[in-house]
């Protein structure tokens, strides 16, 4: 299937693509492939990233293995349309789509009801394995969904989970290795298991 024909533009046929994951799964890595081929295409793409998200960058989507691209970081989900001109614009992309507020799914919505290809990336779960905010909305109403995996980092499965290395109970905890290690389902759930009993917990 080649995503990027003007083609699909041109019959006003827009859709949603989802690419969710663990930490260290290359989700951005994935998103950012597939914004450059939109670009080689020469169609017009806008990016952007939530505001709160500036471990590596204040305004570039960066991914973990140090690819860049610039992007417009956003408060929140409205500011997106503000950007967005709707009939020049192909393709938007948006990177750790998990730290938006609920309003992110209508947005998405109506990028593409007016005939724009929307590629979100972001963690369909948080630290506790639970599902992360507006991801099972989104992956319930877009196209495509595409799951990648890391490598569990300590039995080198596939890893699905990410599981939080520091203390704290918070769900939005942004950090790096030194504060995440992607879990295959075993080594997760005897991860979880190991920190109930340290805290305490029954």
């Amino acid at each position: 299937m080649f995503l990027e024909s003007k083609a699909n533009r041109n019959l006003h046929k827009g859709w949603i693509e989802i690419i969710c994951g663990s930490m260290f799964s290359g989700k951005t890595e994935e998103l950012l492939r597939r914004i450059k081929r939109a670009q080689f295409a020469k169609q017009k793409i806008e990016l952007f990233k939530p505001a709160i998200d500036k471990r590596y960058d204040e305004t570039d989507v960066v991914s973990h293995d140090s690819t860049a691209m610039v992007s417009t970081p956003v408060e929140n989900s409205g500011e997106i349309l503000l950007y967005v001109n709707m009939e020049s614009v192909e393709v938007v992309g948006i990177d750790e789509v998990q730290f938006f507020d609920e309003g992110i799914v209508d947005v998405c919505n109506q990028l593409a009801n007016a005939g724009i290809r929307v590629i979100a990336a972001g963690l369909d779960m948080d630290y506790l394995g639970n599902p992360f905010g507006p991801m099972p909305c989104l992956m319930a109403v877009a196209e495509y969904v595409t799951k990648v995996h890391a490598i569990c980092s300590r039995c080198g499965d596939l890893a699905q989970n990410s599981h939080r290395l520091v203390k704290n109970e918070k769900q939005v905890l942004l950090g790096e290795k030194d504060s995440y290690e992607p879990l295959c389902r075993h080594c997760f759930n005897e991860a979880v298991r190991q920190d109930k009993e340290n805290s305490g917990d029954e």
